[in-house]
């Protein structure tokens, strides 16, 4: 196999890997944001206000962004929404999380930090105190438009029962990225892909 070859197999790899990762579709539509409102009216309760929904769609930038996640994890047992059979907490929340990042994955987004909390607040003021985070996520959405398309896909909708019983608290806001010291897909992928291109590249020499 010829160097260009090589080459340029790992750079098509690479293309198609951006066309997946990188939104190219720009900001959502005015039609697009009333369409999901549309469809998702009634859907889902609670304290959430679709106003503030609505201008956080509205005001979108065709960029990607970060949600984070703070989630209180349901320690005890709670009745199987369809079963009524008692059953642990995490496993609801798995019922749930599980299918939400594979969803995720799909539509170029990922997991960019999971941890587990480890102690108390150590600064904070003018804030509810803490109601027992469990965990902190940070999931990477390739744009506000597959944040839309997951929200208004009707499985999401037949399992959220599972997030309420697994999650009775959760806070969660999005973010966009300033300063990080940590490599993303682009840089990384990119670097894999040109290593396995030396090695092939290497070996065939060696033949």
């Amino acid at each position: 196999m010829s160097g260009w070859m090589i080459w340029g197999s790992a750079l098509a790899l690479y293309v198609l890997f951006r066309l997946w990762y990188d939104n190219w579709r720009g900001p959502l539509t005015k039609a697009e944001i009333d369409a999901f409102f549309a469809q998702v009216q009634g859907r889902y309760s609670g304290g959430n206000d679709p106003a503030v929904l609505r201008r956080f769609l509205e005001e979108d930038d065709g960029k990607e962004f970060v949600m984070l996640n703070l989630v209180k994890i349901e320690e005890g047992m709670v009745p199987h929404p369809e079963t009524g059979e008692q059953v642990s907490g995490y496993s609801m929340m798995r019922r749930y999380s599980d299918p939400f990042v594979k969803a995720l994955l799909r539509r170029g987004g990922h997991p960019g930090m999971v941890g587990a909390k480890v102690g108390p607040y150590i600064d904070a003021w003018n804030v509810e105190g803490d109601p027992g985070w469990s965990i902190f996520g940070l999931m990477r959405y390739r744009s506000r438009r597959d944040l839309v398309a997951m929200a208004s896909d009707p499985f999401f909708h037949e399992i959220h029962p599972y997030k309420l019983l697994g999650i009775p608290t959760t806070f969660s806001f999005p973010t966009q990225r300033r300063v990080s010291a940590y490599m993303g897909p682009r840089v990384w992928v990119a670097l894999v892909l040109a290593l396995i291109a030396a090695l092939v590249q290497l070996a065939t020499l060696t033949l």
